[in-house]
């Protein structure tokens, strides 16, 4: 049976190698896949992501070798980033509590989230959340990619996410509990090292901050206590994690990684690696 995989992009601007590492896997692998962005526009990378000149400040280097800046080229101009699902019309909106009819709303709500689980248990196996500074627009704090990870959790099935991507995992919590899912797990996510000290630009818009407007590091230290724990492996190349169901990388340079471990967790039953306790 051929493996589905569902990969949610940012419509600000996703890094071109965290898709291309991953996609590459998936298609070797002869997985399905399916895309999805917030409110069904196509996903574009972000320039810096495909020119191999850009030197990215933290590290003091390029990030981006000819060969991969080309391929993310390519695919931004096909056709294959085309209609993405639109997140925004599949899955319903969290209603306000202020509304006149509330109890009708939250039951139509469940019900609806409770279809879509149904849904996603007959279509993937799978779910990447792609990085670049665009998810610290759309998709960190948007309680529909939140409900789509949940529903994916319910389901127990494999949760991967990268970079700024990794939010999205910190922040994907149940109202009547809303403690983060990966509580007391392991994972790893862009180390506060790594970050911008200003120029975090987005797509489609001018808008220009200086450094994120949140230290990931942070938040996934916290979010992981008191069992679980952040790995920034600040100096080492690569870093990604495997803390079943998540599979979670740090930048850039772990996207291949990422995906390779998606399929080993697929494929082999992997259910912990790139961690000690």
């Amino acid at each position: 049976m051929t493996r589905r995989i569902l990969i949610v992009l940012s419509e600000y601007g996703y890094w071109g190698e965290e898709l291309i590492g991953p996609l590459e896997t998936f298609d070797a692998a002869g997985y399905d896949v399916s895309f999805a962005t917030p409110t069904g526009k196509r996903p574009v990378a972000l320039p810096p992501s495909m020119d191999p000149d850009y030197i990215d400040p933290p590290l003091g280097r390029s990030v981006t070798s000819a060969e991969t800046a080309a391929k993310v080229r390519a695919l931004d101009t096909s056709d294959r980033l085309d209609n993405p699902l639109d997140l925004s019309s599949w899955l319903p909106d969290r209603p306000y509590r202020s509304q006149p009819d509330f109890l009708r709303a939250w039951e139509a709500y469940n019900a609806r989230r409770d279809h879509i689980q149904g849904q996603i248990a007959e279509r993937y196996d799978a779910l990447l959340i792609v990085g670049g500074s665009g998810p610290i627009v759309d998709l960190a704090n948007n309680w529909r990619v939140h409900d789509l990870i949940l529903a994916f959790y319910g389901l127990d099935l494999p949760i991967a996410a990268e970079c700024y991507g990794v939010a999205c995992l910190a922040f994907a919590r149940e109202q009547d509990n809303r403690t983060s899912i990966i509580r007391n797990k392991h994972v790893t996510g862009h180390c506060i090292e790594y970050d911008y000290k200003d120029g975090t630009g987005f797509m489609g818009t001018d808008f220009v901050i200086g450094p994120p407007p949140y230290p990931l590091e942070y938040i996934l230290r916290d979010a992981t206590g008191p069992r679980g724990a952040y790995h920034g492996n600040f100096g080492r190349e690569t870093s990604v994690i495997v803390d079943y169901p998540f599979i979670t990388g740090r930048s850039t340079p772990d996207s291949y990684l990422t995906g390779q471990k998606v399929v080993e967790v697929l494929e082999q039953g992997l259910r912990r690696w790139g961690f000690r306790t």
